[in-house]
């Protein structure tokens, strides 16, 4: 290991010298250059994540929404008894507060980590719970030999909730990192 470090060592030496900058000021660049797009990195991952998950939300305060969802709901183990209790306009409308408020918990992370996290913890649950409707709605495509063809409704529409799910585990981690630190 010591001689691939001191191999990548040289190397920066030798091109930060070719250049004319000392070897410090050659990983300061780069760092500096690397950290800016980390930073930015995860200012787009945050809050568009908070932009999806708000807009979805305030989608599910529309008649098309709410029909929209309801073949996912009516076929969910998990979620079919719902329209036993609300009706399919009223769960929407819970979805969509519930929806909102996660994206403005996540969205409040320059304020309160722990608001961001629990946020970002809720958001992770919330997508791994749609991404359950892949296996329990029909979304395979008969015509294409089923398996592993998705249709477009709903299998491809869901299949985003898996970067989602990720962008949400994300949030999460950097939340909870904020806090200990």
């Amino acid at each position: 290991m010591g001689s691939f470090y001191n191999t990548r060592e040289d190397s920066t030496m030798t091109s930060a010298m070719e250049r004319g900058r000392t070897p410090a000021a050659a990983g300061a660049v780069t760092m500096g250059q690397s950290g800016v797009v980390q930073v930015a990195a995860a200012y787009l991952l945050r809050y568009g994540l908070v932009l999806v998950i708000a807009w979805i939300g305030f989608m599910k305060f529309t008649a098309y929404e709410a029909a929209g969802i309801q073949p996912l709901v009516a076929n969910s183990p998990l979620m079919s008894w719902v329209y036993a209790i609300f009706s399919e306009r009223a769960f929407s409308a819970l979805l969509g507060v519930v929806e909102v408020g996660i994206a403005a918990m996540i969205a409040l992370r320059s304020v309160s980590a722990k608001v961001s996290a629990i946020g970002s913890g809720l958001a992770a649950v919330m997508f791994l719970t749609t991404l359950t409707f892949l296996v329990s709605t029909p979304g395979w495509e008969p015509s294409l030999g089923g398996f592993p063809a998705l249709s477009a409704l709903p299998g491809q529409f869901l299949l985003k909730d898996v970067v989602l799910l990720g962008a949400s585990v994300w949030s999460l981690g950097e939340s909870l990192q904020a806090m200990e630190a």
